[in-house]
């Protein structure tokens, strides 16, 4: 069955112009982002590359490309996506099975690259928005088959593989991102609330079983439940993390003042991002991170309420989706407050592919936007 109003022409393919207020906010999170990455960077940068500049120059770079592309996608027709919807995913699960292959990079013991040791992308940054379109495209078209079990267990098949490969790179964070996106997508759907409450129960239960059959999660779980107990192993990180969070106070210690970030924590330019924040511009530094995310995420909300068809509400939905559910996680991870697990700071956590794919989501959701009635 196809979508009647996808296919044909309606009052809404006048060009409009787009949500300048949704822009902005992309631009100041973005710019924000930037600046974050530099500062968080400079000093392990300078230790380990031997230029202060190494990690920021490549992030300039990439914000770039995804700005051009941010523009691209927000001048193509969105209804493009709908054709190519199956052929994207089918290109992508090839992708993530050469992951994991001798063709993948691999990197502290996991195989999430694909390409060369100076030029590598994730696969799985592609497979979160392959999954959005297609679910759009196929519950636009199959919409009344998910008030049946039959259909809701379909789409649960299509989301379980896309998240399976991921899961075995082994990338469990980005697993639990796609799956929970792909949940998003099926309640913005219409599933029952039934359906949606055993998929809940038997989550939670399949997220403690793969804790308990990989040594490496469990020791993560019990150090989420007292990291000071093992400060110098398993619990360094959150530890530091914390201790970055807590020497902010109200208005931090100055741009570029962490001191958290001079080996003590590692990484910090990537998923514990967040704590350098906190270190440097304070609460209110924080506050503004959280305030930006949510007035994107409610603008977001909006769009897709006020999106002139099912295909476009859905493709909104799941993009924003995907930008809550990472930052959700994220936060959370960095204040201790779940176990740790790599997920990245949309617009700030230091990763080409992830920035530039994000970025041109957004131009998705811009396009949107240009069909939209006042």
């Amino acid at each position: 069955m196809k979508f009647p109003r996808l296919l044909g022409k309606t009052q809404t393919d006048r060009g409009k112009g787009i949500d300048y207020t949704f822009l902005t906010v992309v631009i100041m999170l973005l710019a924000y982002g930037l600046i974050m990455v530099f500062s968080a960077s400079s000093a392990s940068a300078h230790y380990r590359m031997g230029d202060t500049f190494y990690f920021i120059k490549r992030q300039g770079i990439c914000a770039v490309i995804g700005l051009i592309g941010m523009y691209v996608f927000s001048v193509i027709h969105y209804k493009k996506y709908y054709k190519w919807a199956l052929p994207f995913l089918g290109i992508v699960v090839i992708l993530l099975v050469l992951v994991l292959t001798p063709l993948g990079v691999e990197v502290n013991g996991a195989s999430r690259w694909l390409g060369f040791s100076f030029l590598t992308f994730q696969p799985s940054e592609l497979a979160k928005f392959a999954l959005i379109i297609f679910l759009a495209k196929y519950l636009t078209d199959n919409g009344k088959m998910l008030e049946k079990p039959g259909g809701f267990i379909a789409n649960l098949v299509i989301i379980g593989l896309i998240a399976g490969l991921v899961l075995l790179e082994p990338h469990m964070s980005g697993a639990m991102v796609i799956a929970g996106v792909g949940v998003v997508i099926l309640y913005v759907a219409g599933a029952k609330k039934l359906h949606l409450s055993i998929l809940a129960v038997l989550g939670i239960v399949g997220a403690f079983g793969l804790i308990a059959i990989a040594p490496y999660r469990m020791a993560r779980f019990t150090t989420f439940l007292d990291p000071f107990a093992d400060m110098q192993g398993e619990g360094f990180q959150i530890v530091q993390s914390l201790y970055a969070i807590g020497s902010g106070g109200f208005f931090g210690l100055g741009l570029g003042q962490s001191r958290q970030k001079f080996l003590y924590l590692p990484e910090p330019q990537n998923d514990f991002i967040f704590s350098i924040i906190c270190e440097e511009l304070g609460f209110f530094g924080a506050l503004l991170v959280i305030v930006l995310f949510a007035v994107l995420i409610w603008k977001g909300i909006q769009i897709a309420m006020r999106a002139p068809d099912k295909f476009s509400s859905l493709l909104v939905a799941g993009i924003i989706s995907l930008v809550a559910i990472q930052v959700i996680l994220n936060i959370a991870v960095v204040t201790s407050s779940m176990p740790a697990t790599g997920v990245p700071l949309p617009f700030f956590s230091y990763g080409g592919t992830s920035l530039i794919i994000m970025l041109c989501g957004m131009g998705i959701v811009l396009n949107v936007t240009r069909h939209i009635k006042k």
